[in-house]
């Protein structure tokens, strides 16, 4: 069983910021390999997809972004999913809007919501996919992450996005994730 999560907040205030890349890929995930029927179970909204035999499951938790940790443990403890079948969806401001990177483990980089989730499941070990949503230090890093994005950051997350459902449905075959690295990440 495979276990994709996408960071964000809950509401319709926080739709288009630049913090909700993670539910923006799997709510396009879902719509573009027609996964409907969303559940709710721990704080989370998942949809539950079969790909050769396996069940994969998409969450979005509901807390805010950094409350994740608990969400994404009660989710783990509950399907009984290995943390090497894991996959985290990110954004990260120290990359460019819209650049891609896999992980195989690393710190927050002071990203609240992996914190929690490092608290939560006691380990830095799981896999990310990071979305870049760059930085303007000129504005408040709060007020900005939770900022909107311009026509020209979403055009560029929106091939961000595409890229991205290559990179999930390579993780749900089981593509060893340092081929994945290979395959994905770009200089």
């Amino acid at each position: 069983m495979k276990l994709i999560v996408g960071l964000g907040n809950p509401g319709k205030e926080y739709e288009n910021t630049r913090h909700n890349v993670g539910f923006s890929v799997i709510e396009y995930y879902c719509q573009k390999n027609n996964i409907t029927n969303p559940k709710k179970k721990f704080d989370g909204i998942y949809y539950e997809e079969s790909y050769n035999g396996e069940k994969v499951i998409f969450l979005k938790p509901q807390s805010f972004i950094n409350l994740s940790g608990g969400v994404v443990k009660k989710f783990i403890d509950f399907f009984k999913i290995d943390l090497n079948d894991v996959l985290i969806i990110n954004d990260d401001l120290d990359m460019p809007v819209g650049k891609i990177k896999l992980r195989p483990t690393g710190t927050s980089g002071g990203h609240n919501g992996l914190k929690d989730i490092e608290r939560n499941l006691n380990t830095k070990d799981y896999k990310r996919l990071k979305i870049g949503i760059s930085n303007d230090k000129n504005i408040n890093t709060r007020d900005y992450v939770l900022g909107k994005l311009s026509n020209e950051e979403q055009e560029k997350l929106d091939i961000s996005k595409s890229e991205a459902i290559k990179i999930i449905d390579d993780f749900i075959t089981g593509t060893d994730f340092t081929t994945l690295m290979s395959k994905y990440n770009r200089k």
